[in-house]
């Protein structure tokens, strides 16, 4: 699995880092950070997070 983050639409509104903080952090100056390739076991969170993104920025790929 690995998550993209289209950084060109995302705003920074932090929404994925409530519902996947183990893959999804905003860095010291409030940008977005993520793993790209979590483990499988995070799958449910990172789609509740790719849900709940104001800007549909979140992508999964198998």
């Amino acid at each position: 699995m690995k998550v993209v983050v289209d950084m060109d639409i995302c705003q920074d509104h932090g929404q994925c880092v409530f519902a996947a903080p183990e893959v999804f952090r905003l860095d010291d100056n409030g940008k977005l950070v993520y793993v790209a390739e979590p483990d499988e076991s995070l799958r449910e969170d990172i789609e509740d997070a790719a849900d709940v993104c104001p800007l549909q920025a979140i992508t999964i790929e198998d």
